[in-house]
């Protein structure tokens, strides 16, 4: 038989298929925010689970899925970046709030000691190229 058999090749390519499919969307923080959409590209991926900061719809500041209150905000960030030697930080902020808002949690991230802070949006917004889109 002079044929390479493909079968089992395809079969455990369509079972890894369904289990990315499954699995891509529980790797996702789960706090619901409507983040602004923009036309930048995905950062790439991390061996390491990216430190997650989301500012909610109504100003409430989360550090992973867990809510902080804003006295310990600082506190607490402090502690992590002397924990972790990557200091890349997602900062996710609903797009209703106030660009004050956001800048300001960029300071504590800044002052925390965060220096490669990366802002988190939805792709498929609006771009600033020559298709006038």
């Amino acid at each position: 038989m002079s044929e390479i058999n493909v079968t089992p090749f395809v079969d455990v390519m369509l079972v890894l298929l369904v289990v990315f499919m499954v699995a891509a969307p529980l790797l996702t923080v789960g706090v619901p925010v409507e983040l602004p959409k923009t036309a930048a590209s995905a950062l790439p991926a991390d061996t390491e689970e990216p430190l997650t900061v989301t500012v909610g719809v109504d100003g409430s500041l989360l550090i992973q899925t867990t809510e902080v209150a804003e006295e310990e905000f600082l506190t607490r960030l402090r502690g992590i970046s002397e924990a972790r030697e990557d200091k890349r930080v997602y900062l996710r902020a609903d797009g209703a709030i106030p660009y004050t808002r956001v800048m300001e949690v960029m300071g504590a991230l800044n002052g925390a000691g965060f220096t490669d802070i990366g802002l988190v949006t939805d792709v498929g917004g609006p771009s600033f190229g020559a298709d006038g889109g």
